[in-house]
């Protein structure tokens, strides 16, 4: 069933199809939108898909490409109308939407941070890790140029595939540890495995790391879409995610560049810090900056830190990265 173009009523109750990749992760993410519509009256089902970047997984991501390779195949299933909304995490969404695509919201963010997982007990220090030979396993780019910038002497391994597929090569001997996203980790009932939390102002996160992004056909009725955001949207988390993902449109940078900014609000306050860059690959470039500026002006801020970032060189770290990746 497709969207129902009807007048929503306070009796109406309607069958939301939600499209999600198949990894569990995925999973838990569109399964815990089904449980916020379904407190909310409405019937839910889900649909399963696989991305090209679930099938290439021998690929490095920035081969395959950086626009939609964990979202193309649920952005075409909202455009042929057969389900209704698609649940992503907000990292991997490209920063320019599509003509015929929207993000009707952001979930409520989960700390943004990245975290050392392992299944052996690392001793964690600052002096260990500055003479550590440990071999980290990422996929992640961003991940790959922040460890070779702070610690020079890890070794990292390429890592693709879901969560519990990392962490199977990590036991068979193909790292020391895994770094991921804090949000996966903890929604995945696998905190007990942290042995360190990186902190964002060296380890800074990817653009809406930490939030779901609910995306939509601009098609799908106003009054639905109305009803949906009020259940979905965390408003905070919307204007935070917005400033970040601003700020990587103004980059130029897609999802698999070591491109990096993280927005937060001071507790209590309508302060808001603002740290981004970019680094080459080797982590020998690095470009990073920082901006304390109001709720009210977060947009406008993000336009300035980005355009400082490419005038100080990020330009040049982007242009050679992808003539890099290119040839």
């Amino acid at each position: 069933m497709g969207i129902i173009h009807a007048k929503m009523d306070s009796n109406f109750k309607k069958n939301i199809k939600i499209g999600t990749r198949k990894s569990p992760l995925a999973l838990w993410q569109a399964e815990d939108v089904a449980k916020s519509l379904k407190s909310a009256g409405y019937n839910t089902e889900l649909v399963l898909f696989e991305t090209i970047g679930d099938v290439k997984m021998d690929t490095n991501i920035a081969k395959i490409g950086s626009k939609g390779i964990f979202t193309a195949e649920l952005e075409t299933a909202l455009r042929q109308d057969s389900i209704d909304i698609a649940v992503h995490s907000a990292k991997d969404m490209p920063s320019e939407d599509s003509p015929e695509l929207k993000i009707l919201a952001f979930t409520e963010r989960e700390s943004a941070h990245d975290v050392l997982i392992s299944h052996q007990p690392l001793q964690i220090s600052s002096e260990n890790i500055v003479r550590a030979s440990w071999q980290i396993g990422t996929s992640s780019t961003r991940r790959v140029a922040q460890l070779r910038h702070w610690w020079p002497n890890v070794r990292t391994a390429p890592m693709r595939g879901n969560l519990q597929t990392r962490i199977r090569k990590m036991k068979e001997g193909q790292c020391d540890a895994l770094m991921l996203a804090y949000a996966g980790v903890h929604r995945l009932g696998l905190d007990d495995m942290i042995v360190m939390h990186c902190p964002t102002d060296t380890f800074t996160p990817a653009a809406g790391q930490g939030s779901m992004a609910i995306q939509i056909a601009k098609t799908m009725p106003q009054s639905l879409q109305n009803a949906l955001k009020n259940i979905l949207n965390h408003p905070e988390t919307e204007l935070l995610v917005a400033a970040e993902r601003f700020f990587l449109s103004r980059m130029n940078a897609g999802c698999s560049m070591p491109v990096f900014i993280n927005v937060e609000v001071k507790e209590g306050s309508s302060i808001c810090l603002m740290r981004g860059g970019v680094s080459a690959l080797d982590g020998q470039k690095y470009i990073a900056e920082e901006i304390i500026c109001s709720k009210e002006r977060i947009l406008q801020n993000a336009d300035i830190l980005a355009t400082g970032i490419l005038n100080k060189g990020g330009r040049t770290i982007l242009k050679e990265i992808k003539e890099r990746i290119n040839s």
